[in-house]
This record gives structure tokens, C-alpha cells and sequence, in this order.
């Protein structure tokens, strides 16, 4: 009856992340971290959580002189996020 909830995805932060990075092309760190409140230290957790499973890469460069953090959705994490919005609705159609 019920689909399991991807446990990566169910954490609020990663969560957060994965539907940002959705519906941008990429996104960087700062802008994550000022879109989701978070503090630099557990998003940069969060992150390379998501990198290990394959759901983003991570690219690392700089700016000037400043570095730079870049995300992008890959398609494993694409078709995490789209599995894990069909299994809570699971859980919406067993409630009515």
C-alpha cells in the first residue's frame, strides 16, 4: 500500500536541495545555503551526502579569487526526487 520514502531524501536540508536544484541548471553554494537557511557547516555535509549517492555533482573552482561551489542535479538524483514525490503520494491516496 504505502511506497517507501527514500530515506537520503527525507531529511529536511537534502530535501530542500534536491527541489532547488530541480528546477535551476545549477546552483552555488552561497545561493543554497541563503535559499535553505542553512549554516555553511551542515550544508556542506548535506552536499557531499547527496554527491556519495550520485543524486548531484559537485564542481569546485573559483570566482576571481574567491572559490566557488557549483551543484547540479544529476539524473539518478532526478528520478530519486520524482520516486520520492509518487511514494508521498501513496501515502495521501491511502488517506482518502
Amino acid at each position: 500500500m504505502f511506497k517507501d520514502l527514500d530515506p537520503l531524501l527525507h531529511s529536511q536540508l537534502r530535501l530542500a536541495v534536491i527541489s532547488i536544484l530541480i528546477s535551476v541548471e545549477e546552483a552555488d553554494f552561497v545561493y543554497l545555503r541563503e535559499k535553505t537557511g542553512s549554516t555553511g557547516g551542515n550544508l556542506s555535509v548535506q552536499l557531499e551526502k547527496l554527491s556519495e549517492a550520485g543524486y548531484i555533482e559537485i564542481e569546485k573552482g573559483y570566482s576571481g579569487k574567491r572559490p566557488r561551489t557549483l551543484c547540479r542535479i544529476t539524473e539518478i538524483g532526478r528520478n530519486a526526487f520524482e520516486q520520492y514525490v509518487e511514494a508521498l503520494k501513496s501515502y495521501f491516496k491511502a488517506t482518502t
